[in-house]
């Protein structure tokens, strides 16, 4: 099989959130997959990270931190930007093309098989074989440890399989509430099915609600809870000194310099592991200073179970080499195109987070908005946050079936008082913005995933 089938293959599956009945979700198949597999996931140690947002950006800090550790490390998140090998890297090598097809012809094979003699009652998901292809390539590539995103929820995710040293729950909040409950608690319940008796969970103080569930589950299971606090800087009006100039970078085209501009980070002093570090984070955003302490507690407790070479030296330059693209991403303006910035705000709570980084940075600056969201989310509630800031807001719909249309997305942004323009296809969207963004504007691509992915490929963009 092709790697070109191989994916086809894949997406013929269907979206996994996509008229999917809720009993498709039952790790007893996953279960059973793997165990025909000959248990792949039991050959690695694992790290697992749940949450609504902030694990994927835990997810890349911690991996980062390990790689400079000199541990060969694994990372597995979802979903891709670009291209669906993006999900499964070793050392921050994606999967190869025959690879990932020879991995999934076997799989296939073994889940037809399974399914003809009535030991799964249907096809594995798209997500469950994804994970089951991960899983596989890791154990082949003998990595020291592997760092799992868990892909919706945590109690019956497909991840939720293997026997993880540390597990991570990162800022829990309101995001499919379809699958996974109406409230905080309620959410927060699926996300410590990821804790494992007398385990090790990492994470912060948050939403009561979930502070609640959190901590009664964490006694039950006899768990050892590890709060991160010690890692976060004081998050205050006076949090914007933390951010620096990374200093001058020259964009080029065939060796030619067209432009030069000042790129940032956030940098400050910490006590990791009794010395003092200077943390030099790239990932723009308060809410990023939470993520990068839980990656640094994770970091330390795996430090606790003997993973060689991690010291507060690899945990400052791992940080500092931490790249996750599409979040708070800016592409500087060059060749008469103004400045980009992309990011996957695809909750109320991201998009809280966006603003305060649109507020923190851009504040003095002229914003066209770019939205695209799928159906499923708070799309009136993303807009009432997002497109007061926006003297100009496009809507459009990404490539994905369950992408709302842009007049759904007017309709349901009515509330704001913001004219909303209406552009159905991303391209002419993404075109119309750039063009019409005169002087000191600033295009902003933001609401789904799928949207930044896709206005990635059309700018081509690398990850």
């Amino acid at each position: 099989m092709s790697y070109e089938t191989a994916v086809a293959s894949m997406f013929a599956l269907g979206h996994e959130l996509a008229n999917t009945p809720s009993h498709k979700f039952d790790l007893e198949h996953m279960r059973v997959l793997l165990r025909e597999m000959n248990h792949p996931e039991r050959k690695f140690p694992s790290v697992l990270i749940a949450g609504t947002n902030g694990k994927g950006s835990t997810a890349a800090t911690l991996a980062s931190i390990l790689r400079a550790s000199g541990l060969k490390t694994a990372l597995y998140t979802s979903p891709h930007l670009v291209r669906i090998n993006e999900r499964i890297r070793v050392n921050e090598k994606e999967i190869g093309d025959d690879e990932f097809a020879a991995l999934h012809g076997e799989i296939d094979r073994i889940a037809g098989h399974l399914v003809e003699e009535g030991e799964l009652p249907w096809h594995p998901s798209f997500f469950e074989m994804m994970t089951a292809i991960a899983f596989a390539h890791l154990a082949r590539e003998r990595v020291d440890v592997a760092v799992l995103e868990v892909g919706m929820g945590g109690r019956l995710d497909a991840t939720n399989v293997v026997e993880p040293v540390v597990s991570v729950i990162t800022d829990v909040s309101l995001d499919h509430q379809k699958y996974l409950g109406n409230t905080v608690g309620e959410i927060a319940r699926e996300k410590v099915g990821i804790i494992r008796r007398g385990g090790v969970v990492v994470t912060l103080p948050q939403q009561p609600e979930a502070n609640d569930v959190i901590g009664n589950t964490i006694l039950d299971l006899d768990a050892i809870g590890v709060s991160a606090v010690q890692y976060v800087p004081p998050v205050s009006p006076g949090s914007g000194d933390y951010l620096v100039p990374r200093g001058e970078m020259a964009f080029t085209t065939e060796g030619i310099e067209e432009h030069r501009v000042e790129s940032h980070l956030y940098r400050y002093p910490l006590q990791v592991m009794g010395t003092e570090i200077l943390v030099e984070t790239p990932l723009v955003g308060r809410h990023q200073l939470r993520n990068v302490a839980l990656a640094i507690a994770a970091a330390d407790e795996l430090n606790k179970k003997r993973f060689a070479g991690i010291t507060p030296e690899s945990i400052e330059r791992g940080i500092r080499k931490t790249r996750w693209p599409g979040r708070f991403q800016v592409i500087p303006s060059r060749a008469g195109s103004p400045e980009l910035i992309l990011d996957v705000a695809h909750n109320p709570a991201g998009a809280w987070a966006l603003r305060s980084a649109l507020s923190e940075h851009f504040d003095d600056r002229p914003l066209v908005f770019v939205f695209g969201a799928m159906r499923d989310k708070a799309i009136s509630e993303m807009t009432e946050i997002l497109f007061p800031l926006a003297t100009r807001v496009i809507a459009t719909r990404p490539e994905n079936p369950r992408a709302a249309s842009a007049e759904e997305i007017r309709e349901a942004a009515s509330r704001t008082g913001t004219e909303v323009e209406t552009i159905a296809n991303v391209k002419t969207a993404l075109e119309t913005a750039l063009a019409g963004a005169a002087g000191e504007a600033v295009v902003v691509v933001t609401g789904s995933i799928y949207l930044v992915g896709e206005a990635m490929r059309l700018l081509e963009l690398r990850i």
